[in-house]
């Protein structure tokens, strides 16, 4: 019996730095992705501003990339749920 521990803390060890590096690229990609999401919402609502549309119209149409981001997201967590 102590092999069999012995060997499930060897694997551990082995596999946590692939972890730590994993949820550290999900971190960066989750966080990264948010600035993008609203760098391109800023953008698409200034260039719609500027081709006169009023800012409550132009904030309903950028909306749609809050949308994806957070079908995108769920997706991502939906995968994760299914694998464990």
């Amino acid at each position: 019996m102590k092999t069999n521990n012995s060997q499930i803390i060897v694997a551990i060890a082995r596999s946590a730095p692939n972890l730590i590096r994993m949820l550290l690229s999900l971190s960066t990609t989750y966080l990264t992705l948010g600035y993008q999401v609203r760098k391109a919402r800023n953008a698409f609502e200034s260039q719609l501003l500027l081709q006169g549309m009023s800012k409550h119209d132009a904030e309903r149409l950028s909306a749609c990339y809050q949308e994806l981001k957070e079908n995108i997201l769920a997706a991502i967590k939906k995968s994760l749920r299914v694998g464990s």
